[in-house]
């Protein structure tokens, strides 16, 4: 069974820094790209930044220079550094395995909260 979890959310103030985790398990996805998503209250589910398997990353306008994508294959895991924070980043963060259709497993998600 394949279960990814997410972890490292928190509440931190405006300029700071989190890190978060999507370990995998039940399966190898070191050929599959991994996306982190995100969700605000009210708004839809929105791609935050993806690393393929040869590590080409792709972030959304927005996060651009304040958060890195990376992938330790060997661990089965993906990370989201996320660095001058603001509170428009406030939003339960998702990772996704992704396919050729598009996302096929979903973590839990873990809630990153920005105050002013």
């Amino acid at each position: 069974q394949v279960q990814l979890v997410e972890s490292g959310g928190g509440l931190v103030q405006a300029g700071g820094s989190l890190r978060l985790s999507c370990a995998a398990s039940g399966s190898r996805f070191s050929l599959n790209t991994m996306t982190w998503y995100r969700q605000a209250p009210g708004k839809e589910r929105d791609m935050v930044a993806s690393i393929s398997s040869s590590g080409t990353t792709n972030y959304v306008d927005s996060v651009k220079g304040r958060f890195t994508i990376s992938r330790d294959k060997a661990k089965n895991t993906v990370y989201l550094q996320m660095n001058s924070l603001k509170p428009v980043d406030t939003a339960v963060y998702y990772c996704a395995v992704m396919t050729l259709m598009g996302p096929r497993y979903w973590g839990q998600g873990t809630q990153v909260t920005v105050s002013s």
